[in-house]
């Protein structure tokens, strides 16, 4: 029999905009990671169930059954989980001023973390910073739209692709970069949520929303996005002394987009 891989020991963990619900959602890499890993604190940093899109269409399989059986599981070990509503799964915001906490998993507007070197992060979704979102909510929704599309001509184009022997290529990712727009507006989300920290007196903050993972300094904060679980599929992670790092799960395993899903689940049972 074989002894059971050693999981990898992080003081926290954080992900966001994983997508439960959506075809996009990369769930069996998702469980894959946290089958992989302990942490003493997890931060689950919004847009985990993708509310939206299910009012539309009805989507679940067994990978995503797995993610919330991990989450849980991580739960009941002793793992502090913390989980920060999105815009995507809003409704769970109106559960926030009674302080619920549901199967050891505790519902949190926003959060502070203290790393072990002692420096002081904001931890919040950041969808409050996005001028679109706030103040355009038909825009957001266009937006949305405008997204899923871009991930059904994505499986297209690379079906393709894998067909003529190319690897997998991220349209959405490349639409980003090359939009002049869309560049000015992630810049003016991050230094947003970079002022909003140093105004609170932060050292960094840890946000999602964008799908757009980055670590850097912004005007002397530490501005970190962990990414999302549709095309990056990264997480930001804390080792015990303290270091930060953004990883690449699917880059680091050499994880294939283009397997059949619920491979990687097959293989590990």
């Amino acid at each position: 029999m074989n002894a059971p891989p050693l999981r990898v020991s992080y003081r926290a963990v954080f992900i966001s905009d994983t997508h439960l619900g959506t075809r996009g959602c990369r769930s069996d890499f998702l469980a894959d990671f946290l089958r992989s890993m302990t942490c003493q604190r997890l931060f689950l940093v919004g847009d985990i169930i993708d509310a939206w899109r299910l009012r539309k269409s009805w989507y679940w399989d067994e990978t995503h059954d797995e993610v919330l059986r991990s989450i849980l599981g991580h739960a009941r070990a002793g793992t502090e989980v913390i989980y920060i509503p999105g815009n995507h799964d809003e409704m769970f915001r109106a559960w926030l001023p009674m302080g619920l906490e549901v199967a050891g998993i505790r519902l949190k507007r926003e959060a502070s973390h203290v790393t072990a070197d002692g420096r002081k992060l904001l931890v919040i979704h950041g969808d409050e910073f996005d001028s679109v979102v706030r103040y355009a909510r038909f825009l957001a929704l266009l937006g949305d739209w405008a997204y899923h599309l871009a991930l059904i001509l994505n499986r297209w184009f690379n079906a393709l692709r894998r067909r003529l022997g190319y690897p997998y290529w991220s349209l959405s990712a490349w639409l980003k970069r090359r939009v002049k727009e869309a560049v000015k507006a992630i810049d003016r989300f991050e230094e947003a949520l970079a002022g909003e920290a140093r105004r609170r007196g932060f050292d960094g903050v840890v946000c999602g929303h964008i799908h757009h993972a980055e670590m850097r300094d912004v005007g002397g904060v530490l501005y970190i996005n962990d990414g999302d679980w549709v095309e990056s599929c990264t997480a930001l992670v804390e080792h015990h002394d303290g270091r930060l790092e953004v990883i690449d799960w699917a880059a680091m395993n050499n994880l294939s987009f283009f397997a059949p899903r619920g491979a990687r689940l097959r293989e590990a049972a």
